[in-house]
């Protein structure tokens, strides 16, 4: 019963920070223009095929190692090996801090383009998107509008079709050459 209460707390402590965070302007890259690193930050519940983001690489000619995901699950057994680093809502502590080694990789790095890849509202996950230090936040219209930068209105499941309209938006953007 302590443990529930307990995680009770930390939700709660977890959600203030998220709004006070959500009031002041997010955590940008220092980096002007160009994709050259790019994160992705994907809910494995609802979209497990993360090889798929692979395809960015040549499509926005990146180099091998400039991408990075990291993968959220409701449930993980540490003992399973994940293809993906992966979080869950275990991982949230006091104040809204994420206390796992995968996470704290993924946020020490900056990114100049932020795919918040999942359209199912998560505290932890949002968190994650906040902390994460990115010039250009690209997400889906079902999740806080706060949270991104540029909005898609797509079906999770057609990562082709997100991934030509991300292109479309860069390309106008002139982040990347066509």
């Amino acid at each position: 019963m302590f443990k529930r209460i307990k995680e009770k707390f930390k939700h709660r402590s977890g959600s203030k920070v998220l709004e006070e965070i959500l009031k002041s302007p997010l955590h940008t890259s220092s980096k002007r223009k160009g994709i050259v690193k790019v994160g992705c930050l994907v809910n494995l519940d609802e979209f497990d095929k993360t090889k798929v983001f692979n395809k960015l690489l040549e499509e926005f000619s990146l180099r091998p190692n400039a991408l990075k995901i990291i993968g959220y699950k409701s449930f993980y057994d540490t003992n399973s090996p994940y293809a993906t680093p992966v979080f869950s809502d275990k991982d949230l502590g006091w104040k809204g801090e994420i206390e796992n080694s995968y996470v704290l990789e993924f946020l020490s790095r900056e990114y100049d383009l932020l795919i918040n890849y999942y359209t199912e509202e998560n505290l932890i996950i949002n968190l994650m998107s906040v902390k994460t230090k990115a010039r250009i936040r690209v997400g889906f219209k079902q999740v806080d509008t706060r949270l991104n930068d540029i909005i898609i209105d797509n079906p999770l499941v057609d990562f082709k079709t997100f991934k030509t309209e991300l292109k479309k938006y860069l390309t106008v953007l002139n982040e990347i050459k066509k």
